[in-house]
């Protein structure tokens, strides 16, 4: 009779144990584990301890008795294999309990021994208040600490999987947790632009992150930390996820041939370099499936798989010499591993499967040459259907044959099932073309006629072919540095104000077609819109006309996920973490509105950006100031959008948050209470206000007309209503570059003919040399990336910044409305001095 011995008793082990009894049930099987359990959920534990697995006894997949009963398996916990003997096949076993040890003999012998946390030793790393999170008892003693000690702060250190994990269960009980990790971003298995998502995410939920930060040392009993910038952290408890390593004690007393790290070599079928030992799990190195390159893998998907082929291998050599003995099939073979895996972080689903940038720049491939990706923020299902929300999704591929290289798919909704189709894909050697092709489950709950996996498929196609010619914000901006390479925002002007990045010349895609003549082909320009489709609309129109074209990879919400967020962490004062588990709502922010008001809903659920900030701009148009609006939706950008959208158009968000899978904000429209205003005096309406300001532009020299538009697009940023007088030698600022036929006296022909024409011809008031000052200024603002006056002055007109003529300058100086640019008025002094009266602030320029 055979029998087969199984060290370690969790994930590989427990289900070599019931592949083994399937395949030879006369054989006589020993599981030996030397903890407590075996068959545990240990991806369940940060859950349990933050309550949302109720119930311990629901942890274990199978307990001893259910396994002996079952499949008539000898369970051994709390036992220990602390010596084998390959030529003698026998094992030592430790009794933990009892302290006897047995001489077992086995005829084949699996190692699936896991792994352990990684602990450094840093001083203090033996408190009480430092935990490790690896086994059922290592719950325990957190739970228990937490239920009794009641800590209010406390610091994960690492994130990874379980790091994040036990971040957002931790919040969930009310604590204020610190997150320190070494790397530069979170979660490895992501690049930088999509982890960037995840750590927003994070410092949404009152995370504070450290990152780029080690610790190192431990002090007053795990109640500071000192990190490696000789920053410290106030904390009551710490939990340290630095990562794993393999248990391989056994593996080096048999000398079995091991990898640099440690772990242990074995071949397709799980075989050791040991006659009769195999290995799985956490234990080995195994072969990544695109490159064939060792790697480490420890995730369960991988070590349950590499289980059962090992048990079809034990049986097949126990068997070897039966003629009717069995025989490996194409199962038995393990070909690799693409590290799909997938964690819940607060709300959001972080899923990613096969090669990411970093890897593939590691071999020594070259973004644009050797591979690229498509970028695509698609929604959940179809937009019309309720409940649709956004995710992000990159797909990198090859360049030279189209081949999938991996993904990383981040949100709300249906994360799971795209990172499934794409990891099914590479596993069966699909290219993009295949992706496209790919019929899926349709119904508007589930899904949109072009699922995103297709339309991911059709991005990189486009790329492929080169239809579309994409770069990263990063290339983007570090190309416009040279000469006649520009950015260029084709967004409308509506979504524009929540999210304006300043220098920019902006033509709204709607617009583009009868624009062209403002845009040169001598440049290249660098397109983008809200999340990328759009720009590519603008590029092939674009293109089709003879300009150079590239659009700017996801978009303005790529943008702000890099750009327009800041997750760094004062240390100097953390009194304003919470002090109680009243920690229910952190994306909650609430201002009460004083008196009775008038409330409007408006729902745009289903609209991804910018498609509810336009429809809000549309509703506020139509409403009486001082009425509120009530918007809900499901893009989870909007309540950050309409906070910018109100503060640069003069609204007011009385309150934002989030309702289950939605988003809300409140908004009133104007800034006043209505009631105060019925009862405001007249007299009291010429009062200063504490946002409008009013700029009389004197002069007509370039450098001092470049100010007065830096300040005054600047006030209006910052939600001011800006009023600009321009009169005698300002009005040239405002004058057409082409010439206007218009009839004037003699007088006025000459007096207009000897002034610049228009801002391009303005001279500087100092070091002007004849023109060739004003031309290198001009260029040194090129090379740094500083908008021109002519683009300084569009955004101030789509900014809604007032620009007035001086009637009376203009008759002196024989300049008629004709010949200035569009969206002047004409006014007089009394419109001016109006203007300064409810100013909070008057400059003369």
């Amino acid at each position: 009779m055979k029998r087969y011995i199984i060290v370690g008793g969790v994930a590989a082990g427990a289900t070599a144990a019931a592949r083994l009894r399937r395949l030879d049930e006369q054989a006589e099987i020993i599981l030996i584990e030397r903890g407590p359990n075996v068959s545990y959920a240990n991806c369940g534990l940060p859950y349990y301890i933050g309550g949302e697995i109720a119930q311990r006894k629901t942890l274990f997949v199978a307990t001893k008795e259910s396994i002996e009963s079952k499949y008539n398996v000898q369970v051994w916990e709390n036992c220990e294999v602390t010596a084998i003997d390959p030529e003698a096949h026998t094992a030592e076993v430790l009794n933990k309990k009892t302290g006897q040890s047995t001489t077992e003999s086995y005829t084949q012998l699996l190692l699936s021994t896991g792994s352990s946390p990684v602990v450094p030793p840093f001083p203090g790393v033996d408190s009480s208040r430092v935990f490790t999170l690896w086994t059922v008892p290592d719950t325990d003693r957190i739970k228990n600490f937490i239920d009794t000690e009641k800590p209010k702060r406390a610091v994960v250190v690492g994130g990874g999987f379980i790091g994040l994990e036990m971040v957002e269960n931790l919040v969930h009980l009310g604590i204020a947790v610190d997150l320190v990790e070494m790397m530069p971003q979170v979660m490895a298995p992501f690049d930088p632009d999509m982890s960037k998502i995840i750590e927003n995410h994070l410092a949404e939920q009152g995370v504070r992150l450290h990152l780029g930060k080690g610790l190192v040392s431990i002090h007053d009993d795990g109640r500071r930390l000192l990190l490696n910038d000789d920053s410290e952290i106030h904390c009551d408890m710490v939990l340290l996820s630095i990562g794993v390593r393999p248990n391989n004690d056994l593996a080096k007393q048999l000398g079995l041939d091991m990898a640099q790290r440690g772990h242990v070599v074995t071949d397709d079928n799980m075989r050791t370099s040991v006659k009769d030992i195999y290995a799985a799990g956490d234990l080995i190195e195994s072969t990544d499936f695109l490159t064939g390159d060792r790697k480490c893998v420890p995730l369960a998907g991988p070590a349950n798989k590499q289980g059962r082929i090992a048990a079809d291998t034990m049986v097949a050599d126990a068997h070897a010499d039966e003629a009717d003995g069995f025989k490996l099939g194409p199962s038995a073979r393990y070909d690799g591993t693409q590290g799909t895996s997938i964690a819940r972080i607060f709300d959001l689903s972080c899923g990613s499967t096969g090669l990411n940038e970093k890897a593939l720049k590691a071999k020594g491939l070259e973004f644009g040459k050797d591979y690229s990706y498509s970028l695509l923020h698609p929604q959940s299902h179809a937009g019309y259907f309720p409940g649709a929300l956004p995710m992000t999704i990159k797909l990198l591929f090859s360049l030279e044959d189209g081949k999938v290289y991996g993904t990383q798919i981040i949100g709300y909704d249906g994360v799971d099932k795209r990172v499934d189709v794409i990891a099914t894909a590479i596993r069966f050697k699909a290219n993009i073309y295949d992706l496209t092709r790919l019929e899926l489950a349709y119904a508007p709950p589930y899904s949109s006629a072009k699922d995103p996996v297709n339309f991911a498929g059709y991005a990189a196609t486009n790329i492929y072919e080169n239809i579309t010619h994409p770069v990263t914000w990063e290339q983007a901006f570090e190309e416009t540095k040279e000469e006649g390479k520009d950015l260029l925002d084709i967004r409308e002007h509506t979504e524009r104000l929540a999210s304006i990045i300043e220098g920019i010349q902006h033509i709204p895609l709607t617009e583009i077609r009868g624009r062209m003549d403002e845009l040169d082909k001598s440049k290249t320009y660098y397109v983008f819109c809200s999340v990328g489709l759009r720009g590519y609309i603008a590029e092939r129109i674009l293109k089709q006309e003879g300009f150079d074209c590239r659009n700017i990879l996801g978009g303005i919400r790529t943008w702000k996920a890099l750009y327009d967020t800041d997750t760094s962490v004062s240390l100097e004062d953390q009194s304003d973490l919470p002090q109680d588990s009243d920690r229910s709502a952190p994306t909650l922010e609430s201002v009460p509105a004083a008196g009775t008001v008038k409330l409007e809903s408006l729902n745009v659920c289903g609209l991804s950006c910018p498609g509810p900030i336009v429809e809000v701009a549309k509703t506020i148009e139509t409403l009486e100031p001082g009425t509120h609006l009530y918007v809900t939706a499901t893009d989870p950008g909007f309540t950050k959008d309409i906070q910018a959208w109100c503060e640069n158009t003069g609204n007011r968000l009385v309150k934002k948050g989030r309702e289950g899978k939605e988003w809300f904000a409140e908004i009133q429209k104007g800034g006043g209470d209505p009631a105060a205003d019925d009862t405001t005096p007249q007299t009291a309406q010429s009062a200063p206000r504490a946002n409008e300001k009013t700029m009389i532009v004197f002069s007509g020299d370039l450098d001092k007309a470049i100010a007065s538009f830096i300040i005054a697009n600047g006030a209006a940023a910052m939600g001011n209503k800006v009023n600009m007088f321009f009169t005698f030698w300002g009005l040239n600022i405002l004058r057409r570059d082409q010439k206007v036929p218009v009839k004037k006296d003699f007088m006025s022909k000459m007096f207009s003919g000897m002034m610049p024409r228009g801002s391009r011809k303005l001279g500087l008031s100092k070091m002007n040399f004849g023109g060739a000052g004003k031309n290198m200024i001009r260029n040194v603002m090129k090379k740094k990336n500083i908008a021109s006056l002519e683009e300084l002055i569009q955004q101030a007109k789509e900014a809604g910044v007032k620009m007035t003529a001086c009637q009376m300058s203009m008759d002196v100086m024989g300049i008629t409305h004709e010949e200035l640019i569009d969206g002047v008025e004409v006014g007089g002094v009394a419109s001016m001095l109006n203007d300064n009266d409810r100013s909070n602030m008057n400059l003369f320029i």
